[in-house]
Parts: C-alpha cells; sequence; structure tokens
C-alpha cells in the first residue's frame, strides 16, 4: 500500500496537487485564448455603449483583438488641455489576469513617462487586478496627466518643471506633442 500523498489542506480551493496538476498540463489559472477573446468582446462593448468622456479605444484593423490603440483626451485645467494623445495596448494571452503593455504613440512631456512611451503606473504593474479594464486605465491614464506621481518620476526634469515652473512645463509639453497618424 502507498501511503506517499501531498499535502492539500492548504492548497487553494479548486487547486489540484502539483502531481495531478502535471498530469493535466500544469496549474490551471482559469483562462485561454477563448476567455481572453470573451473578455475583450465584452470589454469593447462596453466601450461603445457607455463611453467615458474623452477615452475610446477599439481593436486595431489587424482583425485580432490582443492589439488596440486608445486615445485620450487631455483633461481641462491641465497642461494638457486640447491636445488628444494617442497609445497601444498589447494584451497578453491570460489578459484579464496580467497588465496589458500600455505605450503613449504620441509623444508626451510628463513625469510618469519616458521619451519612449513607456509609462510608470502602479496599476499597469504590481497592483493589478482582473477587476481593471481597459476604461479604467484609461480614465487612470487621464486622471494622471493632471496629478501625476512625482515621487516616482519617469522623466525627473518633467517632474522638477511641474513643481518649480508651470510655465515652462506647459511649454515643453506643447513642444513635445505632435500629431501621429495612426498605424
Amino acid at each position: 500500500m502507498n501511503y506517499d500523498m501531498e499535502d492539500t489542506q492548504n492548497s487553494a480551493p479548486g487547486s489540484l496537487p502539483s502531481n495531478q496538476a502535471a498530469k493535466l498540463g500544469g496549474p490551471r489559472r482559469g483562462n485561454d485564448a477563448q476567455s481572453t477573446t470573451k473578455r475583450l468582446q465584452t470589454e469593447l462593448m462596453q466601450l461603445m455603449t457607455s463611453p467615458a468622456p474623452g477615452v475610446s479605444a477599439f481593436p486595431n484593423s489587424d482583425g485580432g483583438l490582443l492589439s488596440w490603440t486608445a486615445t485620450i483626451e487631455g483633461p481641462e485645467d491641465t497642461p494638457y488641455s486640447g491636445l488628444t494623445f494617442k497609445l497601444s495596448f498589447a494584451f497578453p494571452p491570460n489578459y484579464p489576469y496580467a497588465p496589458p503593455t500600455v505605450l503613449f504613440k504620441t509623444p508626451i512631456y510628463h513625469p510618469n513617462v519616458d521619451f519612449s512611451g513607456r509609462i510608470c503606473l502602479d496599476i499597469l504593474k504590481d497592483k493589478w487586478t482582473a477587476a481593471y479594464n481597459i476604461q479604467t486605465v484609461l480614465l487612470s491614464l487621464q486622471s494622471l496627466l493632471g496629478e501625476p506621481n512625482n515621487a516616482s518620476p519617469l522623466n525627473g526634469e518633467a517632474a522638477e518643471l511641474w513643481d518649480k515652473n508651470p510655465e515652462e512645463f506647459k511649454k515643453k509639453v506643447l513642444s513635445r506633442h505632435r500629431v501621429v497618424d495612426d498605424e
């Protein structure tokens, strides 16, 4: 008689012991390409039927759902007022359990965005949860335009100017911004 048993008492509900999970092709997170596609289709419908002011996003014309283009309008009473920014969203196969990769395609001068368009925002990194969606990310980014996190800048010069010289900051925002074509 074999008494070698794996301790499963402290395992998460619904999880399998590692020896059983290995037989089934590894641990299962409850997500696959079909559920990612379904989630993105649901989010697209939400964006189309209940749009938030100043933000939009649509899948790229390549026919896939894992690559989107988004726009954010600069919030009023900020240096970005009247400007429109294009962003790219690349969704991983395990979305929404992992965050999308989001980049500014429109050149932007901002404390939390580097010159390659990479964004420093906690919900796109370690604070991501599956409860977030495309619209919440866009609204968070729109909010970040008016309230940067200068304690964690990717662009130190922009953070310093934001705090010390708003006029010069606005000049740099306007000189950096340019309209980009759809790719």
